[in-house]
């Protein structure tokens, strides 16, 4: 994460709201605004043809420095984009459900059919990075060079750029100067530190920050304590918009991710 030690003086805020978080009312009087994302990065990831290195989110357990290539960590990432992308699909279609695409540039280069289905359809883009990759560790000039070839990709792939930003796991010091930089963004999602959007000063330039959390995220299949079934997920779900709509009746509407 090499940067001028200035740019590293990103403030944290411990206060937020504090205990009067606004009365938010969401169109049409609804008490909870959902936001559904699907992180699309099959083919992004870390892998040995083009990285000489395996990627370490896998089922497998193959010591990072062995000059190995991880033929099953491939193909489970392969099942995303050949089966689990268009079960998805299928029920966003059935459902006519507007979701975020959090989807990494490259990725979506991988697999063009799934370019022309998200064309026809009006679901909302957010950048994931050029590649599934970690970018806390990147050189500032390359992050900032990632991130001019994604916008560039997304917009010869789909005709637009994406409206947010969210990095994977996590950003760099970097990450918000460059989107300021950069411009066009409506917000930005890497920050996971509260329920509802808010807005921050950076150098100047206001920020729409609408929150990501990680309680509901797919990766708790992996992490332990975590889902051992589908069940596990879908009850942690329904309990989460349970409570949001309960707190929603004394404090307003609530969002939840």
């Amino acid at each position: 994460m090499p940067t001028d030690p200035q740019h590293a003086q990103q403030p944290r805020d411990f206060v937020g709201y504090g205990p009067h978080p606004p009365f938010v009312t969401w169109p049409g009087g609804v008490k909870l605004a959902v936001n559904l994302v699907l992180n699309y990065e099959e083919g992004s990831e870390y892998n040995w043809l083009e990285d000489g290195r395996n990627d370490n989110w896998g089922e497998y357990n193959l010591t990072g420095s062995m000059p190995v290539r991880d033929l099953g960590t491939e193909t489970h990432y392969e099942y995303g984009s050949r089966a689990g992308v268009w079960r998805l699909a299928r029920l966003f279609d059935r459902y006519d459900i507007p979701v975020t695409f959090s989807a990494c540039a490259v990725a979506l280069e991988h697999n063009p059919p799934l370019v022309e289905w998200m064309k026809a359809r009006r679901h909302d883009l957010m950048g994931h990075g050029l590649r599934w990759i970690d970018y806390t560790v990147m050189e500032r000039a390359e992050e900032e060079r990632h991130l001019h070839e994604a916008i560039a990709l997304y917009e010869k792939l789909l005709g637009k750029r994406p409206l947010g930003w969210n990095c994977r796991s996590l950003p760099s010091v970097n990450t918000r100067d460059l989107l300021v930089e950069e411009g066009g963004f409506l917000y930005h999602s890497d920050p996971c530190n509260d329920d509802l959007p808010y807005f921050l000063d950076h150098r100047g330039t206001e920020i729409l920050v609408v929150p990501y959390s990680k309680a509901l995220n797919d990766s708790r299949y992996l992490v332990a304590p975590g889902y051992s079934n589908p069940r596990d997920f879908a009850e942690d779900c329904r309990s989460a918009i349970d409570y949001m709509l309960s707190e929603a009746d004394e404090t307003g509407g609530r969002m939840l991710t």
